[in-house]
Parts: structure tokens; sequence; C-alpha cells
């Protein structure tokens, strides 16, 4: 008698059974060590993040596996709305989307339509051959998958933050995420995602969200910023990465160990 292996848990229901935010850090280097690493600390969820990083099909699915023995919830962020890449990455076995520059609620809809089969959406059709639905070993895998996945878009551009509660009405996103650095590139205060604009737009998108019944979630790499987003209702936060902790450690080692580190760095090297 073949194995059965029982679907986990997904960003949704993790979001929908929490009693506190969630937080996480992003997988950034590619590495399935640093992966198991955070994916062992502690934290709640990883964001695996194939968008601004070197990690592409085949990296996704080592990521997945190097985490999968552990108690945290990996999001996979896509490069992009394709829906030909979508497809890949759910068959590699990503249960948890988080697709970037969602600007309307008509995006967000051909979003949702890529996640699931027909007559639900257009994904193809491969799961028998694909890690998704463990090669059928996932009961009712195809008829199930919808419930199996979560969806999550990504609200980064004024337009976006002027249609989030109509982004986040659409059914079958599961929860927004707030992207303040190209928030601030987009409201012409690039590299200023600290500035009391940008947090104003933040802290309104996460109201409109809210307000819509979704769960909510932001970026915020500073313990004050991530407070304060926390603060005005934010589910979800992501506090770190795994190069900007190795980048801010090994920075540290190096002015508290060699003479003239710190001053050097700042002069540029």
């Amino acid at each position: 008698m073949p194995f059965r292996v029982a679907a986990r848990p997904s960003f949704r229901d993790a979001l929908a059974e929490a009693d506190r935010p969630l937080v996480g850090a992003w997988i950034s280097s590619g590495s399935p060590i640093a992966a198991e690493i955070i994916a062992g600390s502690g934290l709640d969820w990883t964001l695996i993040d194939a968008e601004h990083s070197p990690i592409g099909l085949e990296s996704i699915l080592g990521l997945l596996q190097a985490v999968a023995a552990y108690p945290i919830t990996p999001v996979v962020r896509v490069p992009s709305a394709d829906a030909t890449l979508i497809k890949q990455v759910l068959d590699v076995g990503a249960q948890n989307l988080l697709v970037p520059m969602v600007d309307s609620a008509e995006e967000a809809a051909a979003v949702v339509a890529a996640t699931r089969y027909p007559p639900r959406g257009i994904r193809g059709v491969g799961s028998a051959l694909a890690r998704a639905g463990q090669w059928g070993r996932i009961d009712s895998y195809l008829p199930r998958a919808h419930e199996i996945t979560s969806l999550s878009v990504q609200v980064e551009t004024e337009t976006a933050v002027r249609h989030a509660r109509a982004i986040a009405e659409v059914d079958g996103v599961d929860a927004v995420f707030v992207g303040p650095s190209d928030l601030a590139a987009s409201m012409g205060l690039l590299g200023q995602q600290e500035h009391p604009d940008v947090s104003a737009a933040v802290e309104r998108t996460i109201a409109d969200v809210r307000a819509a019944g979704k769960p909510v979630g932001v970026n915020a790499f500073t313990p004050a910023t991530a407070r304060r987003y926390l603060d005005a209702g934010a589910s979800f936060v992501l506090v770190a990465a795994d190069v900007s902790i190795l980048a801010r450690a090994t920075e540290k080692l190096a002015a508290e160990w060699i003479p003239g580190a710190a001053a050097e760095e700042r002069a540029g090297y």
C-alpha cells in the first residue's frame, strides 16, 4: 500500500490560528544551510525570496526540502505574476506564495487564477509528476489544491495603496504584504522607507486591508519600525534576512577586533 502524506497547514492556516503576530526572516542567500539554521530558530515563518536574489526554481526546491523538517512555515516570493512561473513553483512544492507588484483587484484576480486548477483558474495539471501533491500521495490533491495552498500579494506602489482594500477583497487572496522600499521609490523617496509619508502610506494600507477582513504584513528591519507597524495592526512581519544578519554580524566582529575597521567601513572600504 502506498505511503500517504498529509498536507501541512498553510500560511493562511497559521495566520488564522495565531493569537499574536507572526514573526519571520528572509532567506536571500540561496544557502540550504542558512535556510536550515533559520528554520530551526523558533521563528514562525520564513520568506524564500526568488525576486531579489540568485534563487531559481531548482534552488527553491532545495530550500523547501531544507526547511521541511522544522516547525516553520515557508513562503516563496516569485519574481513576478507570470502564470507559467507560478505553476512551476507550485509544482516543486511551494505551498505558500507571495506575488510582488500587484496594483489592482484585476491583477490580484489574475494571480489567484494562476494558482488554481480549472474551473477555478488556469493552473496546468501535472501533479502526478510533481512534489506539490507528493507524486500522488496526498489524497485528492487536485480538487483540494486551493485549500492546501495560500496566496499573499504585495502592495508596493502608490497605485496599490489606493487599491489596497479592493485587492484584499478578491476571493482567493489570503493576505496582503506591504513592501516599504518599493513603495518609497514609487513615491519619489527612493531609499527613504522610514520617511513619514511612506510610514503613513503603510499604516493606511494596514488599516484598509484589515477593514477588508484579511491579514496584512510588512517588511521592517529595525525593531522600532516593526513595533510601530505591529501596533498599527500588522498580522505578520519580517524583521531580518540571512544575508543582513551575516553582514551586520561580521561588520561588528571587524569593528571589535581590527583597529580602524569601523572607520574604513564608513569611508567606503
